[in-house]
């Protein structure tokens, strides 16, 4: 038989930096390599028993679906086989040679940012599981096979300090084996019972039976297919966990057994939190399908709409053909249907904790906020349920004078929780957020519009001067703080038959304050200090008018009728849109003691300082929208200011 010849390789660039750092951290939990090995042999099982439903030869049919772990407390060895998929020798050189995962490089940073201490929390977060077991292992070998009768067995063996061998080899079973000797401080993931302990923490739910130096060790199998009366909370969050990565308890879910028109089951959650790349993968992870306990696909997108991508889980339907691809899929009716039910189950429990559990229902919109609300311009059959589930802060609710605090009661048996609808009012709201609708139930009858504010953050947008008029004639504001909120809210328009329109547009229609007129500028000085006002700013705004809208400050700056909203303009120009500036309208306040003292310093003929002070206001209208290119010309004006301001 002739000699097999070795071949020497080196590991990308990323991939030698990530060893690196996995091999030389110091871990709080390095248990989780064994998760991380059985959920790589799980999938592996999962694709081989997909191709033999499907027809296709493979590499020893007959073989049992099994993952089998061998250790000796003698040795310190362990080593972990399954009869799945199995790798060719592509599959080694770019899944175990190269950064696989786009996550990965996101991994090394947190890791960097961490000072080299590894919590082995992330690594199943970040798709760097087979690498985990550098931390315990000094040396790995791998042997393998793939399933297609045609391919050959290879082994491939690293220490993961920049290289790793490849040979042939003579394995004639198709799947992987990967093995290794524990390194001296890891020596008790040689112990049978620590091994078994820790499958049933983490990989109880494997739908294959997993042995333990012969001894089967898992008995849950498909969770899904079990009546939810029989599924303990315990089971849920193991299973929960087991899926999804995650250490923390699930928010909520739902166990979903449909029959009629169609026919499936799912087990569907809701996280407590946001993944650390959450908001930073350019695809959103799914659902898994499951076609009659067979796994069909890792991640179908086609199960939920982006919106909806936090939720995590299976979705098992025995109407689907076992040879489902991509394609068929997004053409698939059954498919359309068991998406359009899942949609509205997963509404209909956010619904009801809008209604009965508001507490849950923050934590979701704190953390998934965001992503929910895109939905109101994508999913148009849904569209009013969404827009009921929109909460906002509002100068009422934050100065906490609104009338609608939370209420307890609603539907309590999970079957109602499924379906539950607002259908006579809501029950409860968030204390420091408003819905559309309580907002609109206390709006007084001679208010015509629904009003917001888009900024960056609370702090500032509660010290807006344009709110001043508002909160002195007590009407409500909604406060949009968040980013999403400000492309969000203006398509929706209308809500129960009111305009929503931005406070910060100049021909706002409000009325006037009488109050104090005689304190007013007025007539022809009035007119004199706006051209001022007009030469200094320039071209810059699109107009100088006297303002209703201003209480307690002397200036600030609106949008015109066609003009963008600023704080949108300020965000679309951080996503490198191309958008044109936008002139703003320049009001002042008639009634306001420095207006007014500018007025009377104009009409004694003193033009200059009155030009200079009139532009410090500007610029400092400037300040407050975020827009100021030239602190350094603002500082330097205001000192001249004070010189005058502090003239004996």
């Amino acid at each position: 038989m002739a000699k097999k010849t070795k071949q020497q390789f080196e590991f990308k660039a990323e991939m030698k930096q990530l060893l690196n750092l996995i091999v030389n951290s110091l871990y709080t939990n390095p248990e989780v390599f064994l998760r991380e090995l059985i959920s790589n042999s799980s999938d592996a099982l999962n694709k081989v028993r997909f191709k033999q439903v499907t027809g296709e030869k493979v590499q020893s049919p007959k073989l049992a679906a099994q993952i089998r772990i061998n250790v000796d407390e003698e040795k310190q060895t362990f080593a972990i086989e399954d009869t799945g998929i199995g790798m060719t020798f592509e599959d080694l050189t770019e899944r175990l040679g190269t950064v696989a995962s786009s996550g990965t490089m996101e991994f090394i940073r947190q890791l960097k940012d961490q000072k080299n201490k590894l919590d082995g929390n992330m690594i199943g977060q970040f798709g760097v599981g087979f690498y985990s077991a550098f931390m315990v292992a000094e040396e790995i070998t791998v042997e393998t096979r793939h399933a297609n009768p045609d391919e050959k067995a290879w082994k491939w063996v690293s220490d993961g300090q920049g290289t790793y061998e490849i040979e042939e080899t003579d394995r004639t079973e198709r799947g992987t084996s990967v093995s290794f000797r524990l390194k001296d401080e890891h020596k008790e993931f040689a112990s049978p019972e620590r091994i078994k302990q820790l499958i049933r923490k983490y990989s109880n739910f494997v739908d294959y039976s997993i042995l333990v130096n012969g001894e089967e060790v898992n008995s849950q199998g498909a969770l899904w297919h079990k009546n939810k009366n029989d599924v303990t909370e315990e089971e849920l969050k193991e299973f929960y966990k087991f899926i999804s990565n995650d250490f923390e308890d699930p928010l909520d879910h739902l166990h979903l057994a449909m029959e009629g028109r169609i026919n499936f089951k799912a087990l569907v959650f809701v996280p407590k939190k946001a993944k650390p790349d959450f908001f930073r993968t350019e695809n959103l992870n799914s659902l898994q399908l499951y076609s009659n306990r067979v796994f069909v696909r890792e991640n179908c997108e086609d199960l939920l709409p982006e919106y909806l991508r936090f939720a995590e889980g299976i979705v098992d339907s025995e109407d689907l053909p076992l040879n489902v691809s991509r394609e068929v899929t997004q053409s698939s009716p059954v498919m359309a249907k068991i998406r359009d039910v899942l949609v509205s189950k997963i509404l209909g429990m956010i619904e009801y904790w809008v209604e009965s559990e508001p507490e849950k229902f923050r934590t979701f919109y704190d953390e998934f906020g965001p992503l929910f609300k895109s939905g109101i311009n994508s999913d148009f059959s849904n569209r009013d349920r969404l827009i009921e589930l929109l909460h906002f802060y509002s100068t009422k609710s934050l100065d906490g004078t609104a009338d609608d605090a939370a209420k307890k009661g609603g539907k309590k048996q999970d079957d109602k929780k499924e379906d539950a609808k607002n259908e006579d009012g809501e029950k409860s709201a968030m204390s420091d957020m408003v819905s559309l609708k309580s907002y609109t139930e206390r709006m007084p009858d001679s208010q015509k519009e629904i009003y917001y504010l888009s900024g960056d953050n609370l702090d500032e947008l509660k010290r807006d001067p344009k709110l001043e008029y508002f909160r002195k004639k007590g009407i409500e504001v909604l406060l949009l703080a968040d980013p999403v909120d400000a492309f969000v809210v203006p398509g929706i328009g209308t809500y129960n038959e009111k305009p929503l329109k931005s406070i910060e547009k100049a021909d706002l229609d409000i009325e006037e304050d009488e109050t104090d007129q005689k304190e007013k500028v007025s007539g022809d000085a009035l007119e004199q200090l706006i051209r001022i006002f007009k030469d200094e700013a320039g071209d810059q705004v699109e107009d100088v008018v006297a303002s209703r809208r201003l209480v307690e400050s002397p200036v600030t700056l609106t949008v015109g009728k066609e003009g963008m909203d600023s704080h949108v303009e300020k965000m679309m120009k951080m996503m490198d849109q191309q958008t044109g500036p936008s002139r703003r309208v320049l009001e002042i306040n008639p009634s306001h003691p420095v207006i007014r003292n500018l007025s009377n310093l104009n009409q004694s003929g003193k033009s200059e300082p009155v030009r200079l002070m009139a532009r410090q206001l500007y610029d400092g209208a400037r300040l407050m929208q975020g827009e100021l290119e030239s602190p350094g010309e603002f500082v330097k004006r205001m000192n001249s200011v004070l010189e005058l301001a502090s003239k004996q």
